[in-house]
């Protein structure tokens, strides 16, 4: 790159973390290190998971993954962010915050009891921790897919990258991170039109774009026109799973299960991932609570429409026929299109987005460690300061914890396909408690059994579709692929769940009518904190319903704001891209 595009890449995010210590000063209690004494309002919140939901593993792996299978992509930032935002912010998070807890995991302590606290905490250290391997391996293809340092030397700058990240976080916390990922938000946008723009112009718009494919297809007999219709993507296998035949015809469902899997993964992604959940709970009332996801949401939508839509552009743009590696396209295309300045510009945002999701999930992770396993299990009964420093310290460790996963990752097709693989094994049995435990009385003991139940079914399943791709390990090929095949697992274990609690449910309560046991029949149970998770608990300001004088006023009603983001969202995914 040249010296202009380093300044701008330099200057923009090292004024802006600059801006992050700043923030940091006098933060030192835990309500303020954690929580952000929940004084946030709404646009910032929101401006935050925005930059959060969109990291930088976005733009370079949904690139790649629609330029290799399509816009099907779409449907996890369409309808399932849009219901998991809905359910998280309306439901589910709620019953966190009135209750005064600082993680989700907490919640499910009081709802099912210490167990599945704990197993939640852990399956959230492994779940985000695994997506930080994603964040980090597309920062070294753009680094190195723009020719700008070689790989020793792209290593070491992310290592400084997360290093420098974990130490801005671990200093100011959560009011720290929520404010300058709204700044980093701007700067990945401007980053994230330039080369829109840049594309759509030399692909000829997106009439030109299909025109393009449309004429490939006739030349080399190929089918290029599907990656832009979501209902011919038949599951990204040779041979779909999902044939269906009725009165002598055959109908793939393909399209179906995998805009199922998508709104699972999405809905999951917005409950169980406490780098979401935090910023909820940091809000200044429960208002701002609903109307910061639905912002969250709304300004992710067109920017990943953009995205996804720069991937199949890519097909018809020259020099990208044949890839070494689908997620190096991004890369790719930002060397060849950009010039100085714009260059810089588009890194930058990439590099904002790398921080913003580095930040996030350093304080959502530690506080999950720290109030979860540290203070509950470990070390009991210490001061709030040495808390704090545990959480700073576990900052730090948890972002260095990503690079572990980088062998799995590099084993996948694409960075998205390694993150697809992982969330139904322990994922989606963790979404499917917290949304029975918020919306339904079903009996506490029955959160095990479900967790238990579904996990087990996603280790079954993760077996069966990587024991065809290691050579050592046995393959079971007895089992049919409907049953295990990445796309259904996410149903299947989302029923395996559902089905196993409700089960459970129905045994306890014979068991207690007839007197064998006897039972609190409250769904939520009044958890006996001792030491510091007491009184950090109490630290907390009054609850707040709304910031406004009066009632709420009609044209601020986030549900109608909720009710309009669903349906466009439902538009896109079912009638514009279809």
């Amino acid at each position: 790159m040249h010296a202009v595009d380093w300044m701008i890449v330099l200057l923009l995010n090292g004024a802006i973390i600059g801006y992050g210590f700043y923030l940091a000063r006098g933060t030192s209690s835990s309500s303020d290190w954690f929580l952000g004494r929940r004084a946030l309002p709404w646009w910032a919140i929101g401006l935050s998971m925005f930059a959060t939901n969109v990291d930088n593993a976005d733009l370079v792996s949904v690139t790649g993954k629609t330029y290799t299978e399509g816009l099907h992509l779409l449907t996890v930032y369409a309808t399932g962010s849009a219901l998991g935002g809905i359910l998280a912010s309306f439901y589910i998070v709620p019953a966190m915050y009135r209750a005064g807890f600082y993680t989700n995991a907490e919640y499910l302590e009081a709802r099912f009891g210490p167990a599945k606290s704990v197993l939640s905490a852990l399956i959230q250290l492994q779940y985000r921790s695994s997506m930080l391997g994603l964040i980090i391996l597309s920062v070294h293809l753009l680094l190195t897919g723009l020719n700008i340092v070689d790989a020793t030397t792209s290593w070491a700058l992310i290592v400084a990258i997360v290093i420098c990240s974990g130490i801005y976080t671990a200093w100011g916390g959560l009011k720290s991170v929520v404010w300058t990922d709204a700044l980093q938000s701007v700067v990945m946008m401007v980053g994230s039109v330039v080369i829109f723009v840049t594309l759509w112009q030399a692909a000829g718009g997106w009439s030109g774009t299909l025109e393009k494919l449309a004429s490939r297809d006739a030349r080399e007999g190929t089918h290029f026109t599907d990656l832009v219709h979501l209902g011919r993507f038949n599951g990204g296998s040779s041979e779909s799973p999902y044939l269906v035949s009725w009165d002598g015809q055959t109908t793939d469902l393909a399209p179906y299960v995998v805009i199922m899997g998508w709104t699972i993964v999405g809905c999951g992604y917005w409950t169980v991932n406490h780098t979401q959940t935090m910023r909820l709970m940091g809000a200044r009332s429960l208002w701002d609570m609903k109307m910061a996801a639905t912002v969250g949401v709304a300004l992710s939508l067109p920017l990943m429409i953009a995205c996804a839509c720069m991937g199949v552009m890519g097909r018809v743009l020259p020099g990208t026929e044949q890839l070494d590696h689908p997620d190096s396209l991004y890369p790719q295309l930002a060397r060849e299109f950009l010039g100085v300045g714009l260059k810089g510009l588009v890194v930058a945002g990439v590099v904002a987005a790398a921080i913003s999701t580095f930040d996030s999930m350093g304080s959502a992770l530690s506080a999950i460690f720290t109030r979860d396993i540290y203070a509950r299990l470990l070390v009991r009964g210490r001061e709030d300061h040495h808390y704090v420093i545990v959480g700073r310290i576990a900052t730090v460790i948890v972002l260095l914890s990503g690079f572990i996963y980088l062998p799995f990752i590099l084993m996948q097709r694409n960075m998205i396909d390694a993150f697809v693989t992982l969330i139904p094994v322990f994922v989606t049995p963790l979404f499917t408690m917290y949304v029975l435990g918020a919306m339904t009385r079903i009996h506490r003991r029955s959160g095990i059994i479900g967790l238990l139940c579904g996990s087990a079914y996603g280790m079954f399943a993760l077996y069966c579709r990587e024991s065809r791709k290691i050579s050592w390990l046995p393959e079971v090929d007895q089992v049919p692929r409907w049953l295990t095949d990445h796309w259904a697992a996410f149903g299947w274990s989302l029923l395996i769940t559902t089905g196993a609690m409700l089960v459970a449910h129905l045994v306890w309560t014979k068991i207690i009518q007839r007197g064998v046991a006897h039972d609190r029949a409250e769904p939520i149970l009044e958890v006996e904190h001792e030491g510091w998770l007491a009184r950090s608990s109490e630290e907390l300001p009054e609850l707040r319903e709304h910031p406004f004088a009066g009632d709420i006023p009609v044209w601020a009603d986030p549900r109608i704001y909720a009710a309009l983001l669903m349906a466009l969202c439902i538009y896109v995914i079912f009638f514009l891209f279809w």
